[in-house]
């Protein structure tokens, strides 16, 4: 079956009205002559000679009427870029219409150039009061009706950008997307069709945005709508409108913050949109470069259609939003359809963001300790992991409030709470005669951020707990780790300073750049379990651990692989002298006491 050709329009606005965009990057002047003109006149003749002088100087569209009655009702459906109006009619005037045009917030900001045979002071100062742009006398003359109507069109188009475009991007903002998704919702209820939206959210953009500045976040903002621009244009299932001048077939926009749409018109299936949205991760995934530095970025996407997943515009942008965080939830760079069970999984989401807001302060965070083993089966550390007990749901798994954590900004004091009691904790084993044990602490970005204030907290946890600082092991995965790299060389310098030592978490699943990675201080490196869990079977698996576990060893860095549950990987790891290792095979992660037991029972322990 042949994909399904799909409309999207992405442009700049081919004339100053916000609600069209047609995307044809035509001349000022094209998009000035392409204004909706309205005449209202209770005189025919006088509407006749107007629209001749103009069709003269190139505008070719018009709605015209001569029943005053009508003229506010006509205005409304069809929303011209401009109206001109004449001021003395019966039943309902000039002044009448004005006013109420201001007082409607459709139709409030249209400029309304007025004619009049009265010359009186009042009459000018009436009209002004009620919103009037511009003054024509009658009998028009055509030169100066045509200058006035330009410079009213020129005035509106400047003001409709600043009001409706964004300034960074100069993509439709988030005012005018809501304005075209309503009005395209309209039509596609009469067309019985449906509308699509992409709801695109960049992965850990507040992190760029803090670490390398606003100005620089914006430059990267405009490169992401440009390469977003770019994948649409190009991609083989989107296709640039063809319809006739004056519809709209869709609107990229930026929405807001590190937030951008897409909406797609027409749509009878969903199956096309799929290829389009995986070509537009792999294009987001691609390095941006970026003061002589590669940036790497991924972005999550929510999708939801219309009428299926709402039928107005506050339903849909809500279940759009809640589909993109979903996203991010199953592990970011990935895209996510909406449906009624993430909305209930978006309330407990709520429901928990608040709990774990109270949840430091209630003590309901703990510690658990999974052991890191030797090839000799040696216990030689422990790595930190954090656990919720809520009172009335139990223990909570990390990869549910973790991310809540992360997103809310509540994981920098959390953060510090698990380097101050992991490190008392190590310091207490110690002390029991339980051996030197390594603690190993994971980092978040968001911590990480703020790399001064993480030395500090890292430092006090130390201080207070007494520990030495060769028993503390920081965690930093390598994707936070290539968001500056340069910068980020003399952070962990300053970490190395207090005698710890530095892992590198989840390797293999981010970016390096193996000449980065060389200049880091680094002391150990950790084989994320998705390539751990397939071997020795999987052929690929087992080729890259070789090769992650060979690269490490060169750059004398201890190897520590993770998720080891079988004997065969553990056979497997040994055979490629894999240093160390954790996993449920040795032991799940456990309480404090419960390692402790663990150690105490072990005639096999490491002595540091």
């Amino acid at each position: 079956m042949p994909q399904q050709e799909l409309a999207v329009d992405i442009g700049l606005p081919a004339r100053p009205d916000p609600t069209h965009h047609d995307g044809g990057g035509p001349s000022e002047a094209q998009a000035l002559s392409d204004a909706l003109i309205m005449l209202v006149d209770d005189e025919p003749t006088t509407t006749d000679i107007v629209q001749m002088y103009l069709e003269d100087a190139g505008y070719h569209r018009f709605v015209t009427t001569s029943d005053s009655v009508d003229a506010l009702g006509l205005a409304q459906k069809a929303h011209p870029d401009v109206l001109l109006l004449d001021l003395m009619m019966p039943e309902v005037s000039g002044f009448d219409i004005l006013g109420a045009m201001r007082a409607d917030e459709e139709l409030a900001h249209i400029p309304v150039i007025v004619l009049t045979s009265s010359t009186d002071a009042e009459t000018k100062l009436r009209a002004l009061e009620l919103g009037a742009t511009d003054f024509l006398a009658k009998p028009v003359d055509s030169s100066e009706l045509v200058l006035r109507l330009r410079n009213t069109l020129s005035a509106k188009a400047y003001q409709d950008r600043l009001a409706y475009y964004d300034n960074v991007t100069g993509l439709p903002n988030r005012r005018l997307f809501m304005q075209r998704l309503e009005r395209s919702l309209e039509r596609a209820k009469q067309s019985g069709k449906r509308a699509l939206i992409l709801h695109i959210g960049l992965d850990r953009f507040k992190q760029i945005n803090d670490t390398l500045g606003h100005t620089t976040g914006d430059v990267l903002l405009k490169m992401v709508g440009r390469r977003i621009e770019q994948c649409v244009r190009t991609t083989d299932v989107i296709t640039r409108s063809s319809s006739t001048r004056g519809s709209s077939s869709g609107t990229l926009s930026r929405i807001g913050g590190d937030e951008f749409t897409i909406l797609l018109l027409d749509i009878e299936g969903t199956d096309a949109v799929t290829p389009m949205v995986r070509r537009l991760l792999d294009s987001l995934g691609d390095p941006f470069r970026l003061q002589g530095e590669d940036l790497f970025l991924t972005a999550s996407i929510g999708i939801v259609v219309s009428p299926d997943d709402g039928e107005d515009v506050e339903t849909l942008l809500k279940h759009a939003g809640i589909a993109m965080s979903h996203a991010k939830q199953r592990g970011r760079n990935t895209y996510q359809f909406y449906s009624e069970s993430l909305n209930a999984q978006s309330m407990r989401r709520l429901s928990l963001e608040n709990a774990l807001r109270k949840a430091l302060e209630n003590e309901e965070l703990v510690l658990h300790y999974q052991p890191q083993v030797d090839a000799a089966h040696r216990v030689t550390g422990a790595e930190a992991l954090l656990r919720w007990n809520h009172p009335e749901l139990g223990m909570i798994a990390p990869g549910e409030f973790i991310p809540i954590a992360e997103d809310t900004g509540l994981i920098v004091p959390i953060g510090d709470w698990v380097l101050q009691a992991a490190c008392a904790q190590a310091h207490a084993w110690e002390s029991a005669g339980l051996g030197r044990l390594r603690m190993s602490v994971n980092v978040s970005s968001r911590q990480f951020q703020d790399s001064r204030l993480l030395v500090e907290s890292i430092r006090a946890a130390i201080e207070r707990s007494g520990l030495s600082g060769e028993s503390l092991v920081v965690e930093l995965t390598e994707s936070l780790l290539m968001v500056r790299p340069e910068k980020n060389v003399g952070a962990l310098e300053a970490m190395k300073e207090m005698g710890l030592k530095l892992s590198i978490d989840d390797f293999g699943t981010g970016y390096s750049s193996l000449s980065y990675l060389k200049r880091f201080p680094l002391d150990e490196l950790k084989v994320d379990q998705s390539f751990v869990r397939d071997v020795p079977a999987d052929t690929d698996g087992a080729a890259i651990v070789s090769a992650i576990i060979a690269m490490a060893h060169s750059l004398d860095l201890t190897v520590v692989a993770e998720g080891v549950e079988t004997a065969a990987q553990l056979d497997f790891l040994k055979s490629r002298s894999c240093d160390e290792y954790q996993g449920y095979l040795f032991s799940r992660p456990v309480t404090a006491d419960a390692l402790a037991d663990l150690l105490g029972d072990s005639d096999e322990l490491s002595p540091g």
